[in-house]
C-alpha cells in the first residue's frame, strides 16, 4: 500500500473512532425516547394539526412523562407512605410466589446501584490465582449463616455486559481498591480501556 493509501486508511480509522461512539450514543438516546413515546402513545392524545393534517408529535414527551411519574412516585413514597404501609405491601407480595420472585429480584438489582443500601460501592481487587487478579465488588462480608466465617462474596461484572458472576472468596485474597465504585465499574465494563 502506498503512502497516500496508508494516510487515507489512518484518517478513516481515526474518523471511525470519533464518529462511531458519538453516533451510537445518539442512536441509543433517540431509540430510547422514540420507544418510550411509542409505548405510551402520548402524541396521539394531542390530536391532528388542522393546518397540516398530520399528527402532532413532540419528541421526548413520553420520556418526560415517565421521568415526571417516577419523580412524583418518589415524592409520594417519601412523604406519605409510612413504614407499616410499606411492610404490609411487602407481606402481600410475599404471598404471591412468582410476582414476589420477579419483584424482589428487580428491587434488589435496583437497590444495588441506587438507594440507601447500595451494594456495588466497595470495589476490590481479588487474587484469583498466582499472578492473576480480577476487579470486583464486595457485596457480602459476613457469611456466618453459610458456615463460611473467613469468606466473603464478590461480584465480578463482565466486560461490555450487564451480566456477571458471583464468587465466594477467602478474605485474605480481597484487597480494597482506592477508586470510586463508578470508576471501577467503568473500568471493568469497558474491558479496561477507560475509568482512569
Amino acid at each position: 500500500m502506498n503512502k497516500l493509501g496508508k494516510a487515507i486508511l489512518n484518517y478513516l480509522i481515526r474518523g471511525l473512532l470519533v464518529v462511531v461512539p458519538i453516533a451510537l450514543s445518539i442512536f441509543i438516546v433517540v431509540w430510547a425516547v422514540t420507544t418510550v413515546d411509542s409505548w405510551l402513545n402520548i402524541n396521539n392524545i394531542l390530536g391532528v394539526d388542522p393546518k397540516t393534517g398530520m399528527s402532532r408529535n413532540i419528541p421526548g414527551l413520553g420520556l418526560a412523562l415517565v421521568i415526571a411519574l417516577i419523580l412524583i412516585a418518589g415524592v409520594f413514597v417519601t412523604n406519605f407512605v409510612t413504614a407499616p404501609m410499606y411492610n404490609w405491601f411487602q407481606r402481600m407480595l410475599n404471598r404471591l410466589p412468582l410476582i414476589n420472585f420477579i419483584y424482589s429480584s428487580i428491587k434488589d438489582l435496583t437497590e444495588a446501584f441506587v438507594g440507601d443500601e447500595k451494594k456495588f460501592n466497595h470495589p476490590v481487587l481479588v487474587e484469583v490465582e498466582e499472578g492473576l487478579k480480577r476487579i470486583g465488588f464486595l457485596t457480602q462480608q459476613d457469611l456466618n449463616k453459610l458456615a463460611l466465617p473467613g469468606d466473603v462474596i464478590v461480584y465480578f461484572p463482565f466486560s461490555y455486559s450487564f451480566a456477571g458472576v458471583v464468587y465466594v472468596v477467602s478474605k485474605e485474597r480481597v484487597k480494597p481498591l482506592n477508586m470510586s465504585a463508578a470508576e471501577a465499574m467503568k473500568l471493568v465494563v469497558s474491558g479496561g480501556v477507560s475509568g482512569f
